[in-house]
């Protein structure tokens, strides 16, 4: 990942975004269940963040789904 200071932007791939987000996600959850609902919510506010105040990523998850 690079980062940009002047526009506040971290230039990085999907893939590695969810790599890092799931690997902090486990690192400091109780359970799998946990880090799976931790790593969506996180993933979900940085997705929102990138969309320029569009209200398009829906905040609630299915309680069985799961992030690979």
């Amino acid at each position: 990942m690079k980062t940009n200071l002047s526009d506040n932007k971290i230039n990085t791939t999907l893939g590695e975004l969810i790599a890092t987000v799931s690997e902090f996600a486990f690192e400091y959850s109780a359970d799998e269940k946990d880090a799976y609902d931790l790593a969506g919510l996180v993933l979900a506010e940085l997705l929102k963040g990138a969309s320029r105040g569009s209200e398009i990523i829906d905040r609630h998850f299915p309680k069985n789904m799961l992030l690979h």
